[in-house]
């Protein structure tokens, strides 16, 4: 672990030149101990024109593990592709390098200089680097701190900068291509997290998109472990720092070519891997972050890396731009308690804790199941109760005042006949005044239903299981009105509607706000009755729609129904006609 303490550096001769050939390996591996590798890469023949494909060709090529034919080959593709991405005007490049190096490590009269503070705290894995490289390793990151000054916490900085040097032809290159990759400015792409705020948000997402994705992972997780977060705050170091060096390499090919996104994807697979080796008994009284590290460190005993990566490229994740939505969301609800932008790491505690918490419908060790449900963003917040029935009576209009400026709300229902279901509801009930007359749907993709008693389920919108079926918005496209519950529900006999095919569904957007994370308006989906999320009037409340409402009540808040709808593709959540005997809403204190 490094920490703030000045370390020795020794001042080694560098190679003034190298030849990146397929004819020699030389020098390519200047910083290796050949020794401690795993497997001798092969020579083979580089064609001439192999980064003049097409990204899609170049993409599989790398996912097949192509640039594994041999050194030179990952040393030239490595170095090209670093050298197209978009990046800030003014970044620093070799010469620089040379500049600054030989003015910090040129003098005979200094012989140790201190890490940057950003990597206080962090592990630095070496990847198989002889001494030479460990030194060069730590000139890097040095400099790196120097020319850098914004960086305030980087924790997976050191290991990139030790695969670089893998492949590079001296320490100034190196510098060079490290450097392109922290100054990068593609749109919604990033490719390394440079503040205790951006690293934490991606932690949060990495949580979002396994709760989605890996959900029998999660509810595993989420049962033996009493912080969730922290466990999935390891994510990076799972992929590069305990994966051993011919997986991380792996990995890196694939990262340059597609950035932070195919990092979520391969770090899903390890965590459904994950689930497929362990059972609940065995993981009793586990430390579950440590069985983790262990499982990844060991990985080559439960599948290959090319498993691994065929396995990441089968989970259908949304669009670039729709996880850089949810990364932001993220980062405003750090922000909101208290992280900024240039504070090194924390360690406060930041999971909600549920030891005083009470309701009259659900335990707290219930809750906190649910509470593992909701976006990491909100689980930040401890629980509020905003509506209860036994305080506030059945009043529906009561009901949406109570509610009204409180955006997410968990709702609650105990039937009569002991059922407790509810609904995570991602809007707030003031929407439905937007509609005018007319009571329209409202809301947005993170909304979900779910059962606790008797079993224990989640059903989240159709289209996070099948997003293959919801089609990306092209931004020319012009877009149409919320449908009426009303038009939807009766508009034929099986509850489909028999207009236009495909729903867009606009709200304008205040200037400088962000679009919500899965708001229905990015995507072209199959049907209107696929995103009936929400909907209140006078007569009721509806929860879900086309073919069926996952859950409705009526005025008074005393009679409901549920059923199978298309938006949720649920079962019934309890009888299908029911009693209330109580109903609670919960909203997040701060959020």
């Amino acid at each position: 672990v490094l920490g703030s303490s000045p370390v020795t550096i020794m001042i080694t001769s560098e190679a003034d030149t190298w030849d990146i050939d397929a004819a020699s390996c030389l020098g390519c591996g200047q910083f290796v101990d050949w020794d401690r590798m795993p497997d001798p890469e092969q020579q083979a023949h580089i064609p001439r024109d192999i980064l003049s494909k097409p990204p899609k060709e170049l993409k599989k090529l790398a996912r097949e593990g192509y640039w594994a034919a041999s050194r030179a080959l990952r040393a030239q593709v490595y170095h090209q592709l670093i050298q197209q991405v978009a990046c800030r005007l003014v970044t620093p490049d070799a010469l620089v390098y040379r500049d600054v190096a030989s003015r910090l490590f040129g003098m005979p009269s200094v012989s140790s200089h201190p890490l940057p503070e950003f990597l206080e705290g962090c592990s630095m894995p070496t990847y198989c680097l002889n001494l030479e490289g460990v030194t060069a390793l730590k000139k890097i990151l040095i400099c790196v701190g120097n020319l850098f000054p914004d960086i305030t916490y980087s924790p997976i900085l050191p290991s990139l900068v030790a695969l670089l040097l893998h492949y590079s032809e001296d320490e100034a290159q190196c510098f060079e291509n490290i450097s392109r990759l922290i100054a990068s400015n593609a749109p919604h792409t990033s490719y390394i997290d440079q503040s205790f705020l951006a690293h934490q948000a991606s932690c949060m997402t990495f949580g979002d998109l396994a709760n989605k994705h890996c959900p029998a992972a999660h509810k595993l997780i989420a049962s033996t472990s009493e912080n969730v977060f922290e466990v999935y705050s390891e994510w990076l170091s799972w992929l590069f720092h305990d994966l051993p060096f011919n997986y991380a390499i792996r990995v890196f090919d694939v990262y340059l070519l597609e950035g932070q996104k195919v990092l979520y994807r391969i770090a899903l697979a390890l965590l459904k891997q994950y689930r497929l080796s362990v059972t609940s008994a065995e993981l009793e009284g586990t430390d579950i972050k440590a069985d983790l590290q262990a499982f990844v460190q060991n990985i080559a005993e439960h599948v290959s890396v090319d498993k691994l990566l065929e396995r990441a490229f089968g989970i259908r994740l949304f669009s670039r731009k729709e996880i850089w939505l949810l990364q932001m969301a993220n980062r405003k609800a750090l922000m909101e308690r208290g992280i900024t932008m240039v504070q090194s790491r924390q360690s406060f505690h930041l999971a909600v804790d549920m030891q005083n918490f009470s309701s009259s419908i659900v335990t707290a060790q219930e809750m906190r199941i649910v509470w593992s449900w909701i976006p990491e963003r909100f689980s930040l917040f401890p629980p509020l109760l905003l509506f209860s029935t036994s305080e506030d009576g059945c009043s529906l209009q009561r009901f949406y005042t109570c509610c009204e400026g409180y955006e997410p709300t968990v709702l609650l229902i105990k039937t009569t006949e002991g059922e407790v279901c509810g609904a995570f509801l991602s809007s707030d009930w003031s929407e439905r005044k937007k509609n005018g007359a007319t009571s329209g749907f409202f809301g947005t993709g993170e909304c979900f239903v779910f059962t606790v008693h008797p079993e224990t389920e989640r059903y989240e919108w159709v289209f996070i299981k099948k997003p293959e079926l919801a089609k990306a918005v092209p931004r020319s496209r012009q877009r149409s009105p919320s449908p009426s519950p009303a038009s939807l529900l009766g508009s034929s006999p099986d509850g489909r509607s028999t207009s236009s095919n495909h729903l867009t569904v606009p709200t304008p957007q205040r200037k400088g706000r962000l679009s919500p994370f899965l708001a229905i308006r990015h995507f072209l989906l199959p049907s209107k009755t696929a995103s009936m999320f929400m909907s209140g009037s006078r007569e009721g409340i509806v929860i879900g729609g086309g073919g069926g409402q996952a859950l409705s009540l009526d005025a008074n808040l005393l009679w409901g129904r549920t059923e199978h709808c298309e938006t949720f593709d649920n079962p019934p959540l309890c009888q299908e006609n029911f009693k209330v005997q109580l109903l609670e809403v919960w909203g997040f204190q701060n959020a």
